[in-house]
């Protein structure tokens, strides 16, 4: 009991430290925290050694290998000293020099390892990987080669993390859909939610201030939406002293995926113009902002984001330029407007897969096929056959054990057919490219008879009560053929009927939809 006591005042100690705050007592000492022994002791940690990931029952079977020269959705960040760059490629890590060169491997196996981001010491690596057979918090030991898994989730998307200033806590985002922004210790433990108000409100992409005081990050309302208009995001910032949080632009192309110069005077972050994206810099001290690279790479705005609404980027530690990714290449951007230069990489990547999804169906050679779907189904008035369309063509069949079989030779959409009271007739709607038609034709079969003499968008025929007449909906073709979507505007449609024999067509009533 003891031990559970000093654990559980160790946790509240901490993660009221985490928050830079006290019970209005101001910021907290250090602490230690629960694990804080684990430098002094890698046994039972999972290693990069090996590809085989907590006994997790998919196994790797196939590998594929080979060199490549660009990559796509790169996240990556710059050591402290500035000598190396980190990045992600196809689910793995790797470095390279700053001045570009052969990248080295740093995780390998069928885990899917993404967004590192180094510790302000340049002696741990924090990486988001699935490792564990969910996606979660990890970081690399550079010394020891051995990782340590800091969050513990079964069924969580984390997209991106950032490390304070000092070292000692991570800044997170967590969730399914709506993401938002949590803060733990580096050795783990639950975490503690930064923003839970509003409740709809997504909060990704951190990154700390120099000072460990503000935390930048992309925020909107909503975890996304369908067809979606501009803006969906703009750069929100956290203050830890008071827990206050305020939005810094207005961009109506948006603003998010911010990232902070180690000197503090520099922001930059993602923007779309027009149809493409472009990365904003910004003036802490004035506001004053101009485009920094314009265009780099499409954002991820209209989707969930799952990998961030950027790839990770990062300042050098001189603040003198943002190294990033896109068009397939590693950029150094120097923002005092000089010309961006490429980093040149080539990585030999080597992929673990799992058992290839290779499923064998046999696939008959003959003329006849399985339907699986039927339209516009009607018994007829004995309820001894059935019209029904399939694949946009008449057929009739005797009901329930018959054999179909079609009653035309057309060669366009036949749809919506309907019986005669004596179930002798069956009249159909068509629609060609140029417009459509109303049909009759014997249930029996024989020779079709096209009942309309102009092209319209013609539907749901029936035949009445006395079998004398058909009535159906008539709209212009055109209003068809100018639809962007399924629907249509029927503004203009008409309820109308026309002698069973065919001729000509009398208005019942302007339906208007």
């Amino acid at each position: 009991m003891k031990l559970f006591i000093v654990w559980l005042l160790v946790c509240i100690a901490g993660a009221m430290q985490a928050m830079g705050m006290g019970m209005g007592m101001g910021p907290f000492p250090a602490i230690a925290t629960a694990g804080a022994g684990h430098s002094s002791d890698s046994a039972g940690k999972d290693t990069t050694k090996y590809t085989v990931f907590k006994e997790l029952p998919l196994k790797p079977q196939r590998k594929v290998a080979f060199n490549t020269t660009e990559g796509t959705w790169t996240s990556l960040d710059v050591s402290p000293d500035g000598q190396t760059i980190v990045f992600d490629m196809m689910g793995d890590l790797y470095t390279l020099p700053m001045a570009g060169g052969k990248a080295t491997p740093l995780t390998r196996g069928i885990a899917f390892d993404s967004h590192p981001r180094w510790s302000p010491d340049g002696k741990k690596i924090l990486f988001s990987s699935d490792r564990s057979g969910a996606e979660n918090i990890w970081w690399i030991d550079l010394q020891k080669k051995d990782t340590f898994q800091v969050t513990k989730e079964k069924d969580q998307n984390f997209p991106s993390a950032a490390w304070t200033p000092d070292g000692d806590y991570i800044v997170y985002s967590k969730g399914k859909m709506q993401v938002q922004l949590y803060m733990v210790h580096k050795n783990g433990g639950a975490g503690m939610q930064l923003i839970a108000t509003p409740a709809t409100l997504k909060t990704i992409d951190p990154a700390v201030s120099p000072d460990g005081r503000l935390i930048y990050f992309s925020r909107r309302n909503g975890p996304w939406s369908y067809n979606a208009s501009l803006p969906q995001y703009q750069v929100g910032v956290y203050d830890r002293e008071n827990s206050k949080i305020s939005t810094i632009t207005s961009r109506y192309g948006s603003g998010f995926t911010p990232v902070l110069s180690k000197d503090g005077q520099w922001l930059v972050y993602g923007s779309r113009f027009e149809d493409k994206t472009g990365l904003v810099l910004r003036n802490l001290a004035t506001g004053d902002e101009r485009w920094l690279a314009y265009p780099v790479q499409r954002d991820d705005q209209e989707s969930i984001a799952t990998m961030g609404v950027l790839p990770g980027m990062a300042f050098t530690p001189d603040s003198k330029a943002v190294v990033a990714a896109y068009g397939g290449k590693i950029h150094r951007i120097p923002i005092d407007g000089s010309k961006p230069t490429e980093i040149p990489f080539s990585v030999d990547l080597e992929l673990e897969m799992g058992p290839r999804l290779e499923f064998k169906y046999p696939v008959s050679d003959s003329a006849y096929g399985l339907a699986t779907q039927i339209r516009d189904a009607v018994p007829s008035p004995d309820g001894k056959r059935l019209a029904f369309t399939v694949l946009d063509r008449l057929y009739v069949m005797e009901y329930p054990g018959g054999k179909p079989r079609r009653l035309t030779t057309h060669e366009f959409t036949e749809a919506q057919p309907a019986w005669s009271r004596d179930g002798k007739w069956l009249v159909f709607a068509s629609w060609t490219p140029q417009g459509g038609q109303i049909f009759k034709v014997a249930s029996t079969g024989g020779p079709v008879q096209q009942m309309t003499k102009m092209q319209a968008l013609y539907q749901t025929p029936v035949f009445d009560n006395s079998g004398n007449r058909v009535v159906f909906l008539r709209s212009p073709a055109q209003k068809y053929k100018d639809a962007i979507e399924t629907g249509y505007d029927d503004g203009q449609e008409d309820l109308c009927w026309m002698p069973a024999t065919g001729g000509d067509i009398s208005l019942i009533v302007k339906a208007q939809g």
